[in-house]
């Protein structure tokens, strides 16, 4: 599945499967298949009982069972030869009838092995998760990093390690673009699980002062505190960074599944997916700063025919897992026995049953 530059809605993808990131891309919601965008209708031909046939709606074409790669990125825009990282990798699944899922986080420092990819002059080799991202995203000969590329590679790395066939749809979303989202459904609510010590923000909203030489930074920190929240933008995405708290990279996993479901919570109270008009108007919001791929279904097309996946029917997936030490160096994180019979289980088709049968493994 090769990312086109269209950009796309990220409450969609998860909130009702077009929620996630991306890299420099211009909006474009492409129409559907037939007629190039602006052709006028044909009206030489006399009417026949097919052409008074009302339109498809949006997402007719879009049927389950459904698996979704979601993608967040840490682009830096700021950097231009920066490499784009896979800071979060989750994995919708969708039940056939479209009404019911699971959403899963894989490690952004899981081992894996991933496969030889050309295109960025890479051999293939045992990499951290989110290094496939980066390493895919390289173009030889001095041109700038290409985070459609990057995606692509981290695509097949996933589909290897999970064992999955393929995904039908996948979406990458920047920090700027989860903080547009969440504005743009209004912001959202979110249970606070454990105290929560930013170390970017302060509690104004502005960025901490980066400590001269490096090393981390310095100035008021914002926290939040356990209970019942509701988060502004830069609040969501910063919540959903910080790994230096009790639990690590395992707990921001928790906390980014967590903001997803808040976002498709809002969504569904809001109408949102239920309204091919205010999908569009969410995805202006977004602009460059998603990347999606549905084949030839657009994300609006996604999100329309996912709008009866209701929140409460979205189970969250904690996956167990350990890091991994040799020569009492850390090499990155693997996951435990619990965690790869889930994977081997979603791969043939039961990860539902497994989940009911597990449910230890389910959370939120």
């Amino acid at each position: 599945m090769r990312v086109s530059r269209r950009a796309v809605l990220v409450a969609a993808v998860v909130a009702v499967v077009a929620l996630v990131a991306g890299v420099a891309v211009a909006l474009l919601v492409p129409d559907r298949a037939g007629a190039p965008a602006g052709a006028p209708p044909d009206v030489s031909a006399a009417p026949t009982e097919a052409a008074a046939t009302p339109s498809p709606s949006p997402g007719a074409n879009v049927a389950g069972p459904l698996d979704i790669l979601i993608v967040g990125l840490d682009t830096r825009v700021s950097v231009p030869d920066w490499q784009p990282h896979a800071d979060a990798v989750m994995v919708l699944h969708v039940d056939e009838g479209l009404t019911s899922g699971y959403l899963y986080s894989l490690p952004r420092d899981l081992l894996v092995d991933v496969p030889a990819f050309p295109a960025a002059g890479f051999g293939g080799g045992r990499l951290k998760l989110t290094e496939a991202m980066s390493r895919g995203s390289r173009r030889p000969g001095g041109n700038r990093p290409d985070a459609a590329q990057g995606f692509e590679l981290l695509e097949k790395a996933v589909l290897r390690y999970t064992g999955l066939r393929r995904f039908d749809a996948g979406a990458a979303l920047t920090f700027a673009g989860l903080s547009r989202l969440t504005d743009a459904v209004g912001g959202i609510e979110v249970t606070v699980d454990q105290r929560v010590v930013s170390q970017h923000r302060r509690p104004d909203g502005k960025m901490r002062t980066l400590r001269a030489g490096g090393g981390g930074y310095l100035g008021p920190q914002m926290v939040y505190e356990p209970g019942r929240r509701r988060m502004v933008g830069w609040q969501a995405i910063d919540y959903a960074r910080q790994r230096y708290t009790a639990g690590g990279d395992y707990t921001r996993q928790r906390h980014q599944r967590q903001i997803i479901a808040a976002l498709l919570a809002k969504a569904a109270a809001d109408g949102i997916p239920a309204s091919p008009e205010r999908l569009a108007d969410v995805l202006a919001a977004l602009r460059e700063t998603v990347l999606f791929e549905g084949g030839r279904n657009t994300a609006v097309d996604y999100a329309y025919a996912l709008r009866n996946l209701t929140p409460q029917a979205l189970t969250l997936v904690s996956l167990p897992g350990a890091s991994v030490i040799r020569n009492g160096g850390y090499r990155g994180e693997q996951l435990k026995p619990a965690g790869t019979a889930f994977l081997k289980a979603a791969a043939a088709g039961d990860g539902a049953a497994h989940l009911r049968a597990n449910p230890g493994l389910r959370h939120g």
